[in-house]
């Protein structure tokens, strides 16, 4: 097991752009095709909401978000086919179907295990969202191992790396601010509001839920549904396989990731190895 390695972001940043141009299939049209299919099921999902149905529009949320997980489980396995060189079809949007179970559940565990440790404070919850950050990445490159070997092996992998990580989402910054900026409108807007009368806000709190734009309903739930996702056609192919890059090297200098190996049991400890 060697030493974590500094990594040269802006030297891999640029290398996956380069990559990127060399696809044969457009990173930018399997984005469109991606988050295309994440905006129906959003849409239905605040369609659903609006209706007030209860308990069906309930399961109709759940099923839509674990669409969502799979659907994202796809795209990244077409990014790493990219960084091997290989040519990956829009087919392969749906390969996370092949092995559903191990992907929803990873994903449930990973929330569930970083929840746990933001309810110490926020930064141990931190410190374990980028403990877990390779693990869906491990079960996408070999799906046979199970979900807690996935986790096991992401714990060794980001060992010396989770700064790094940290580092990396700061360098889009910018792009995250654009994605959110309905989000922000809408909370400014709020703001305002509140301080232009806020003895009528205090008097009954439950009124700040009525604040709205002024703008019809529907047309801010479509801006709020594909803003973020009209922007993300524009980063985040190279995002995730600037993100590939870091694993492929953590798999590298921790000598974990190659084979299916087994690991000796590590402390649960969301402060190693940062």
């Amino acid at each position: 097991m060697m030493m974590a390695q500094q990594i040269d972001r802006k030297h891999l940043k640029q290398e996956m752009k380069d990559l990127l141009r060399t696809a044969q299939v457009s990173p930018r049209g399997m984005a469109c095709l991606y988050l295309g299919l994440i905006l129906v099921l959003n849409l239905a999902d605040s369609f659903i909401s609006i209706m007030d149905i209860g308990l069906p529009g309930t399961f109709v949320s759940i099923l839509t978000g674990l669409m969502s997980m799979v659907l994202a489980a796809g795209f990244v396995m077409y990014c790493m086919a990219i960084r091997r060189g290989e040519r990956a079809e829009y087919l392969t949007l749906f390969d996370g179907f092949s092995f559903v179970g191990k992907v929803i559940l990873l994903n449930i565990v990973i929330y569930l295990f970083t929840m746990l440790w933001s309810m110490l404070f926020v930064i141990p919850g931190l410190i374990a969202a980028y403990r877990y950050r390779f693990a869906l990445y491990n079960l996408y490159e070999n799906p046979g191992i199970g979900v807690m070997e996935a986790l096991e092996m992401s714990k060794r992998q980001t060992l010396g790396y989770k700064s790094q990580l940290f580092t990396l989402d700061l360098s889009y910054i910018g792009w995250f601010l654009l994605d959110s900026l309905p989000s922000i409108v809408q909370i400014a807007y709020i703001y305002m509001s509140i301080l232009q009368d806020p003895m009528y806000y205090l008097a009954d709190p439950m009124r700040v839920y009525a604040i709205s734009l002024p703008l019809p309903f529907a047309l801010q739930v479509l801006i709020g549904c594909v803003w973020p996702l009209v922007v993300q056609v524009f980063y985040l192919p190279a995002y995730q396989c600037t993100e590939l890059g870091y694993f492929d090297i953590a798999k590298q200098t921790s000598g974990i990731g190659q084979g299916t190996a087994k690991f000796p049991d590590a402390p649960d400890s969301g402060w190693d190895g940062f």
